[in-house]
């Protein structure tokens, strides 16, 4: 067993890494349990946002109740779309560059009630 003086535990020959909260494996740890998606009010937004890009704009679409693997996936329809590069970050799709109506056009299509936000 590896002991970790603050935290006690941290693995175990028999059970493996071991979550320093509850002692369980991580498979069964019960004080780290993911939170539950927020859900939004149905509507996709989509903005575009330059700050800290040195005038730079992207566009960002909020709203998307999806799980992270499947908004990984649409991001990666909708970059290769636009034919611009992007990433996903805490349940927000970035694509660079001003896309909004491309992207609204084609969420739209894919059954997404979808809102323009922003100038």
């Amino acid at each position: 067993m590896i002991r970790n003086k603050k935290e006690g535990v941290v693995y175990s020959t028999e059970r493996g890494r071991l979550c320093p909260g509850c002692g369980m494996a991580p498979a069964g740890c019960v004080c780290r349990s993911p939170e539950p998606a927020k859900r939004g009010d149905g509507v996709v937004r989509i903005g575009r946002e330059t700050k800290g890009r040195k005038g730079a704009g992207v566009t960002i679409i909020r709203g998307l109740d999806l799980a992270p693997g499947e908004l990984s996936l649409l991001a990666g329809e909708l970059k290769k779309k636009c034919g611009s590069g992007g990433t996903v970050k805490n349940g927000v799709i970035k694509i660079q560059g001003e896309h909004r109506q491309a992207l609204a056009a084609e969420l739209t299509g894919r059954g997404f009630k979808v809102k323009l936000a922003g100038s």
